[in-house]
């Protein structure tokens, strides 16, 4: 089966870890909706009703990895692949991604008003500077060998530096 059938027929692995705003209150779940072009900004992507012929359907398996007070670390599996499927899926549950500057996780969502926890929030955004989301996994039978194929990255430099930031965060907050 050529790659190209292969994602057609959705049956291509893709594995994301995100870092996301709030605190996701089930331990797994699965975002099922239509994705199309946001109407008004054309670079956006967003959900619409499944009567409304705007969009293609999309799913986003998701599982808890780790809270941290005010984010949560999660993995994401995608069923199919929209543009910015993730973006926009966990935008639509409450749940933008850390720093995504397109869709409005580059300022604080979740938290308190203090100019340290702001400072905290800052220094994140500067330790990575893009959203918090690396493709960690990429599985698929090789079009002509028949053999399964599957390649993983591991998390970036940046991303794991902000993830010890926050857990070091949590730490000094369950002490108080």
């Amino acid at each position: 089966m050529s790659l190209s059938e292969q994602f057609m027929n959705h049956t291509v692995q893709r594995e994301y870890q995100a870092l996301v705003w709030g605190d996701i209150l089930d331990d797994e779940g699965t975002i099922r909706s239509f994705i199309g072009r946001h109407e008004r900004f054309r670079k956006l992507f967003t959900v619409y009703q499944e009567d409304d012929e705007k969009g293609k359907y999309a799913v986003t398996h998701y599982k808890v990895l780790e809270r941290m007070n005010y984010v949560t670390l999660i993995e994401c599996r995608l069923e199919t692949g929209r543009t910015h499927q993730i973006r926009v899926h966990m935008k639509h549950i409450g749940h933008t991604l850390f720093n995504d500057l397109m869709y409005g996780g580059d300022r604080i969502l979740k938290g308190t008003i203090y100019n340290k926890y702001k400072a905290f929030v800052d220094n994140c955004f500067d330790l990575c500077p893009r959203q918090a989301l690396h493709a960690k996994t990429l599985g698929f039978v090789h079009p002509t060998t028949g053999e399964k194929i599957l390649f993983e990255s591991a998390l970036p430099d940046d991303m794991h530096q902000l993830i010890e930031k926050w857990r070091a965060y949590c730490k000094t907050k369950r002490m108080i």
